[in-house]
């Protein structure tokens, strides 16, 4: 993997990103200048582009189709991403949804699709399949699924938990301002600015009337009342359970974060040594008030949560600690086996000291990135490209049980994000993006529809943004171009059309070129290709001395490396000499033959 190169300078707002999230099989990231931009399946209208066809490289969302009338200078603060949808908070406070909210069963071929699956399954799991697709409404309104991004009017009208010490009384409560959104399945949530915790879409039921574990659809955001009177700091939700870190007291003063659990707890998700399901929140109790340790991130995947901590005392060291528990069927707990957990575990392979700044779970996988700018994966390998040369004894090669260090380091690393089957990750403090994993329907954001086993760099910036900046005259502050002849633009956007278009087609091979170089690279030397591998003398001069160079290389080697030269060299040349000796017995035997009759 290529070194990142030059980095914009600080105040390039508009191409740093400040946060990444993942859904199923698209992605979406949040730049500094307060843009909003997706890539990945399009199907549902999960991109918010107006329609339901994929995008192969990042594309811009436009918040002006929606129906809000100043929408066009709302700059958003906030993204999260639900297996089929999406949510993004704005600058002031309001939450736009699109995406997957419900099925029309009765239109056209997806009633014929409907119809053969039903044939071909259970009529009682055929009916819960059609409730779920249903019943979800996760956009935050009871409709269909929605292209655009759309304003979820709802909690204009609500006051925020803080402000009321009775739901009924509406006259004096103050309006509600949403700090942060989150979203898992087909579930989404939102804190308040009073620290206050809303869910909306298919969310485990609240109330303990029915005496058993359900969810319920909610098309409109319901309370957590569980919270009031603490502030709810951060939240993360799998496909039907929730994790919450909440303040001790009425207000987050640090260090008295105290970690709560609720929902589906078939496979000990919730962390609470059992898998009894949980209508209610509860404590969470190796992360209590009096733990010796403070959750400072938390992940979930379909059916595992991960939890990033450290000391709660000053220390001299780094003590971060990466735990897991709950699904362990494909090692995404990373504890070195297949096995569920019910309660919090830390991954012991993962190095010490060594600061963790970010965490993600796929559906069956995690990953973990340092300050130091190492990556860690583990859990379902397939169309995850967790570590192509790696050797397991498992009964499925695939997977990986246990952390799998990435060859190279990514430099000022921001966040890592986890889809069903690919990984994205934000380095360069910002400037620059990566995704491997499965690739089809453009989810990697590299221009192509292929997995990659190995991490490839995303088209950052759009190309097309390049361009509107540069036709428009706006680089580097400067004035815009006005009364431009309309020929002269409609040329310049043809122009630019094409250049767009050589500019992608060259991305792709050079994508391709640098897959093979390092492909062929790791064949010979057992390492990914890193630019330090790049020879001084065709750095510094575009001059290649290929003799002085393998020998240079030679008198470097260690000898292990030279080892592994020799035994790459002896299986080399025993092919060659193979092919050869084959072609040569080809030859001998057609002298031999006599030839073909005429007309045979």
């Amino acid at each position: 993997m290529e070194d990142a190169g030059t980095v914009p300078e600080s105040g390039n707002l508009r191409g740093k990103i400040v946060s990444v999230a993942a859904g199923e099989a698209h992605s979406l990231v949040l730049t500094g200048d307060g843009r909003v931009y997706s890539w990945g399946r399009g199907t549902f209208g999960r991109l918010g582009t107006g329609s339901e066809a994929d995008e192969l490289f990042p594309v811009p969302i436009k918040f002006d189709s929606a129906e809000k009338s100043d929408s066009k200078g709302v700059k958003f603060v906030g993204i999260a991403a639900g297996a089929y949808h999406s949510v993004a908070l704005a600058d002031d406070g309001t939450v736009w949804c699109w995406g997957y909210n419900s099925c029309i069963l009765y239109h056209g071929d997806t009633w014929n699709l409907f119809c053969t699956f039903a044939r071909s399954v259970c009529f009682f799991v055929f009916l819960r399949f059609i409730l779920d697709c249903y019943m979800d409404g996760q956009l935050g309104f009871s409709d269909d699924n929605c292209l655009v991004p759309h304003l979820l009017e709802l909690f204009l009208g609500l006051g925020s938990l803080g402000s009321l010490t009775d739901e009924s009384d509406t006259k004096n409560k103050t309006p509600l301002k949403v700090n942060a959104v989150k979203a898992g399945g087909m579930m989404s949530l939102a804190i308040d600015n009073l620290g206050g915790l809303w869910m909306w879409g298919n969310v485990p039921e609240s109330s303990p009337d029915k005496g058993e574990f359900s969810l319920v659809s909610s098309f409109t955001p319901i309370p957590v009342w569980d919270f009031h009177g603490h502030t709810v700091v951060k939240v993360a939700c799998g496909n039907e359970h929730v994790v919450a870190l909440v303040s001790h007291g009425e207000t987050y003063k640090g260090g008295d974060l105290i970690c709560y659990s609720w929902g589906n707890n078939g496979h000990g998700q919730l962390g609470l040594g059992d898998t009894e399901n949980r209508l209610r929140p509860e404590v969470v109790k190796t992360f209590n008030l009096e733990s010796l340790w403070e959750v400072y991130e938390v992940a979930c995947g379909a059916f595992h949560t991960a939890l990033l901590t450290h000391k709660k005392r000053p220390s001299d060291t780094l003590e971060s600690m990466c735990w897991t528990f709950g699904l362990g069927d494909n090692g995404q707990l990373g504890h070195g086996t297949t096995k569920g957990i019910s309660l919090p575990e830390p991954v012991k392979d993962l190095p010490e000291h060594r600061f963790l700044v970010s965490v993600d779970c796929g559906l069956f996988h995690t990953s973990v990135v340092s300050s130091a700018g190492e990556v860690w994966s583990w859990g379902m390998e397939k169309g995850l490209g967790l570590c192509p040369d790696a050797s397991f004894t498992g009964t499925d090669p695939g997977d990986a049980p246990s952390p799998l260090l990435y060859g190279s380091k990514f430099r000022d690393p921001v966040q890592v994000a986890c889809g069903a089957a690919h990984t994205v990750l934000v380095a360069d403090d910002g400037y620059k993006l990566w995704s491997w994993g499965r690739g089809r329907s453009g989810v990697l954001g590299n221009g192509k529809t292929v997995d990659c086993f190995a991490p490839s760099t995303v088209l950052w910036p759009p190309l097309t943004e390049d361009f509107k900046e540069l036709e428009s005259g706006t680089t580097s502050g400067e004035k815009k171009i006005e009364n431009k002849d309309p020929e002269e633009v409609t040329e310049m956007e043809k122009r630019l059309s094409l250049a767009t278009e050589e500019m992608k087609l060259l991305h792709s091979k050079l994508s391709t070129m640098e897959r093979y170089a390092s492909i062929l690279h790791g064949s010979i030397f057992g390492k990914p290709f890193e630019e330090q591998d790049i020879p001084i003398s065709l750095q510094n001069s575009g001059f290649f001395d290929i003799a002085k160079e393998w020998e240079n290389m030679l008198e470097s080697a260690d000898r292990g490396k030279l080892v592994m030269l020799e035994k790459f060299y002896r299986n080399m040349l025993a092919g060659v000499k193979d092919k050869l000796m084959k072609r040569r017995i080809q030859e001998i035997i057609k002298e031999c033959l006599p030839p073909p009759a005429t007309g045979n």
